[in-house]
């Protein structure tokens, strides 16, 4: 899990933003993954997503959008192994941290090559 998320509940603005995908994805998958992703809403129907709804769309993220998977594939691919999809999301997640970290201390340095 990503320790960045540090509220109990995001709204459906904030979670596009942090995934930088369209509000209009986010309800889409919502109805095509409906045992997977359940935000919890409020009186006025406002959809609150908590941390491990998140984690769920990076997951659909990873699979649809990286890897380029149709629903249905996704959707299969989320049945037969969904502990090997989260760690890899994971391992991406934090090897894309490091190159960040990389980059900026070679901006640090001046970009000077060692």
């Amino acid at each position: 899990m990503n320790d960045d998320l540090d509220k109990q509940y995001y709204k459906i603005k904030e979670v596009a933003e942090m995934l930088g995908l369209p509000q209009s994805t986010l309800r889409f998958w919502e109805k095509e993954f409906p045992t997977l992703i359940k935000p919890m809403r409020s009186a006025h129907q406002q959809r609150y997503y908590r941390a491990q709804d998140i984690e769920k769309l990076r997951m659909l993220q990873y699979l649809i959008k990286d890897k380029g998977l149709k629903i249905d594939a996704a959707r299969t691919y989320l049945r037969s192994n969904p502990h090997n999809i989260s760690r890899r999301v994971e391992v991406i997640e934090r090897l894309t941290e490091v190159r960040e970290d990389l980059a900026s201390l070679l901006r640090a340095l001046g970009g000077r090559k060692l």
